[in-house]
């Protein structure tokens, strides 16, 4: 019988899964195994049977205890890089008052969607996902069917405005085409394939798919009991099932020449869910690519996916813990002792069961030797060295001293050899933080990207000013700009918490952050306090700050009007100066526009000359 059209496409992405998937399996091992280690199952290995498996003890009597420090490292880097913030401000193309005011605008929409999408927790979970295996990436979508409803269709459906997902994509649910592409942009396509619920599928695509126990892990479909009554060997974080599911498999294609918008093609079970363009417009030329920001733990030269410090620690945590056992078991003939009896001098099963117990009496044959303790000696020093050079080698991998995992007194150092130890950790982190920076600039681009494409023509959103007041404020897609991202603050590791307090203070001190008047403003006052940690405690707009707004608006209008703005009692002229004056010096307004500004600056202007007349003659009155 011939196939059709979809039939041929779910066909073939489903042929293409599985030629990555087997690509990608000794990747999927390794990653399966760091996370058995960070878990605590670390007697397990990789089979060659391609499989994780545990392996048993030489003997019964066998210390098989976990003295798991790769737990404590992996905690400690995330408890740094849980310093870094998400603050990304969006820098103006100009210095016109157009450019300005879309990038003012951008970066509060932005600071909105952050934390209605609660961006924190999501890269903080990405950033565990990347120290366990290496890598992680972050997805940026838009569902048409959440968000505020705003209406109803013929049919009596609610319409919604929309909103924005930002979703962690664990590195199991990603199939690139080349694994040594370097970067994932370079990949031709990607696949991204993961396990949902047959009625999540029906919800979403209106299709009935049939379900089937699913690996979750390695998206296999699960094999059925053999009946022979084993289980798998591993026991910590291993592969699970889920049943009644089925793989989604969401194939991006870049754009060609043949399809300038790139392809997506949706695959769940023998179904085929969508085949056309990709969605979304967000790449910097203005064309449509994939939604993903990558997070690395570790570079690898040349290969899409990272590595974890966890790879590198393995061998180490094998060694540690052989020597901690060994040393334990060592510790137990001391304090147990062995027995050494002649042979058929004693009931050896009574022996054995209840061992000596103290002021236990022990009956031996007649004539025989008297049972005696063999000398177990000392516990050699090489325990000790070994146990001690290990430890320093955790330190010499991992980059993560004890001054950072362990609240010791360093009595005999002083504060700068201390702060120096503390730099040299945070060092190490650099890479790890830089590719956490670059994720974080990412995901902001691609959500300013999708609200650039999907806000529509009138979108309300309550956005926060630059006092922290929140106001509603409409605006349109292509109000937004995203061309330009630059984080608000420097790395958060170059420097302490107390250290950015103490350089506030020294300038509040120098008079730094004072005006002409030799005072601070209120907005000043507000954000050194904010600094300090005491919060915003000024609210209430700052009658300044309204005042620049209400001077941006009127040049705005008289941008797009040409009309002169007329002035109101309540308008501060030394202010509006000010702003008009910088409207006109730059090249944004046309001829009209300009005479319009300029005779309205001169009325301004007239104000002030009689206000200061009329100052001048209320002196003089004065003093006579």
């Amino acid at each position: 019988m011939k196939k059709t059209y979809a039939e041929e496409i779910v066909e073939e992405v489903r042929r293409d899964f599985a030629a990555r998937r087997e690509k990608r399996r000794a990747l999927e091992l390794q990653w399966r195994l760091n996370m058995n280690f960070l878990s605590g199952d670390q007697y397990c290995e990789i089979t060659p049977t391609g499989d994780i498996d545990d392996y048993g003890k030489q003997y019964w009597w066998q210390c098989r205890e976990v003295f798991n420090q790769i737990a404590s490292v992996v905690e400690t880097r995330l408890a740094k890089l849980a310093r870094v913030k998400t603050g990304v401000a969006v820098r103006p193309a100009s210095d016109d008052d157009g450019d300005v005011y879309a990038a003012k605008l951008s970066t509060q929409v932005l600071k909105a969607a952050e934390e209605s999408a609660d961006l924190a927790r999501i890269i903080n979970s990405a950033s565990s996902w990347s120290e366990a295996t290496g890598t992680c990436f972050i997805k940026v979508g838009w569902d048409a069917e959440a968000g505020r409803i705003v209406g109803v269709d013929k049919k009596g459906k609610a319409l919604h405005e929309g909103d924005l997902t930002v979703t962690v994509v664990p590195p199991f649910e990603i199939f690139p085409d080349n694994l040594l592409a370097g970067e994932l942009e370079n990949c031709r396509s990607v696949i991204h394939a993961k396990a949902y619920h047959v009625d999540e599928v029906r919800n979403a695509w209106g299709v009935d798919v049939r379900g089937e126990d699913v690996n979750v892990f390695s998206l296999d479909s699960s094999p059925a009991e053999s009946g022979n009554g084993y289980l798998h060997g591993v026991k910590g974080v291993n592969s699970s099932l889920a049943s009644n599911h089925c793989v989604v498999l969401e194939r991006y294609e870049l754009p060609t020449r043949e399809r300038p918008d790139g392809r997506l093609t949706i695959v769940a079970a023998d179904k085929l869910l969508y085949d056309g363009d990709l969605p979304y417009i967000n790449r910097k030329d203005g064309t449509r690519g994939y939604p993903f920001a990558a997070m690395r733990c570790l570079d690898k030269v040349g290969c899409v996916f990272g590595a974890s410090v966890i790879e590198r620690l393995i061998p180490l945590q094998r060694a540690y813990n052989d020597v901690r056992n060994r040393k334990h078991e060592y510790m137990n003939r001391l304090a147990m002792g062995v027995l050494a009896v002649e042979d058929g001098s004693v009931d050896r099963d009574i022996l054995e069961e209840e061992g000596l117990a103290p002021g236990k009496v022990l009956v031996y044959r007649q004539g025989s030797e008297v049972p005696r303790m063999l000398d177990p000696g000392r516990i050699p020093s090489d325990f000790v060295n070994e146990e001690e050079r290990l430890l320093s080698e955790f330190i010499t991998v991992s980059g993560v001293s004890e001054l950072s995992k362990y609240s010791q007194t360093y009595s005999s150092m002083s504060g700068t050899a201390i702060s120096l130890l503390v730099e040299q950790d945070n060092t190490r982190l650099a890479s790890t933080t830089g590719s956490l920076r670059e994720c974080i600039k990412q995901v902001c681009y691609l959500i300013l990207r999708a609200f650039k494409q999907f806000a529509g023509e009138k979108r309300f959103m309550r956005l926060a000013g630059d006092n922290g007041a929140m106001q509603l404020k409409c605006f349109s897609g292509s109000d937004l700009t995203a061309d330009d991202l630059a984080f608000e603050t420097d790395n958060e590791l170059n420097d302490t918490l107390a250290s950015r307090r103490n350089m506030v203070l020294q300038l509040v001190q120098l008079g730094i952050l004072q005006g002409k008047d030799g005072g601070m403003s209120e907005r000043n006052k507000s954000r050194v306090l904010e600094l300090l940690g005491f919060g915003n405690w000024e609210n209430a707009a700052d009658i300044a700050d309204c005042q620049r707004d209400a001077a941006i608006r009127e040049n705005a209008a008289v941008k797009e009007g040409g009309k002169r703005p007329e002035i109101t009692d309540v308008d501060d002229d030394n202010l509006h100066v000010e702003e008009h004056t910088k409207a006109l010096l730059s090249d944004g307004l046309n001829a009209r526009a300009k005479k319009a500004l300029t005779e309205h600056v001169k009325e301004h202007k007239q104000r002030l000359l009689l206000s200061a007349a009329t100052s001048t003659g209320e002196e003089g009155n004065g003093q006579e």
